[in-house]
């Protein structure tokens, strides 16, 4: 990859969503995942939550077994999941807050009020070989902690700008991306590699790409919701074109 050169991930938690719907095979997650990486994806991202409300213990057990790209296994912090990521090995778990009564991931863990309960559990994933990646807000002080915790990478939070870009909220659009561009240039200061994830569409990413310390995008739900008009190939290139321009304007 060149260097500057943004990552790509592509999350493909909303394909099982879509198969779930119906209860059987397809679509099959795995399916796009190889597709995705046939297409130019860096790396598969996927969401085991609690109620396995998209992604399937059986997906992540295949996703392991069959990628040749890295797998960012994204997961509560809980002792079922720690367990899991450690027998599965991924390239990459990727720690996040989770409620069952939200509909997506919402807002960024609380690194700052769970240090003393997330500590051991990182040590754990690092143990097992496991890149630990903390989905923070992107503010000093839980940037800071996510530092002093030993997580090689914080993922910031975007949905709060993504959202106020939506709404049309220009101020509030703009107050969210220096807060971002301040969070990723803190992070790195620290020694952290900054990526980041949630709402990113092709408007977005192409900005948020001209911040220069953010390595790596996570997108999936606007990917998948794309796909169903374009194909998946189609969107994926769409996206790394868009990431591309942004990142060269800088």
């Amino acid at each position: 990859m060149p260097a500057g050169r943004l990552r790509l991930g592509v999350n493909i938690d909303h394909v099982a969503t879509v198969r779930n719907a119906r209860g059987g095979a397809g679509p099959d997650p795995v399916r796009a995942a190889q597709l995705a990486i046939a297409a130019g994806a860096d790396g598969i991202t996927a969401h085991l939550r609690e109620d396995r409300r998209h992604v399937r213990d059986a997906d992540m057990e295949r996703l392991a077994a069959e990628l040749t790209r890295p797998l960012n296994f994204e997961m509560g912090a809980t002792d079922e999941m720690i367990a899991l990521a450690a027998r599965l090995k991924p390239h990459a778990a990727c720690l996040v807050p989770e409620k069952r009564e939200e509909r997506t991931t919402e807002g960024g863990l609380d690194v700052v009020g769970q240090h003393n309960a997330l500590a051991p559990r990182i040590e754990m994933l690092r143990a097992a070989g496991c890149r630990v990646s903390l989905f923070i807000e992107a503010d000093e002080a839980p940037i800071a902690m996510a530092a002093r915790l030993g997580a090689p990478v914080v993922e910031l939070h975007t949905g709060s700008w993504c959202h106020a870009v939506a709404d049309g909220d220009d101020a509030r659009a703009e107050a969210e991306f220096r807060r971002l561009r301040h969070g990723a240039a803190f992070a790195a200061s620290l020694g952290l590699e900054v990526h980041a994830g949630h709402g990113l569409d092709y408007r977005t990413a192409r900005r948020l790409a001209g911040v220069a310390a953010f390595v790596e995008f996570n997108i999936g739900h606007f990917l998948v919701g794309e796909a169903i008009f374009v194909g998946l190939p189609q969107a994926l290139a769409t996206m790394r074109q868009a990431m591309d321009e942004g990142r060269a304007a800088a």
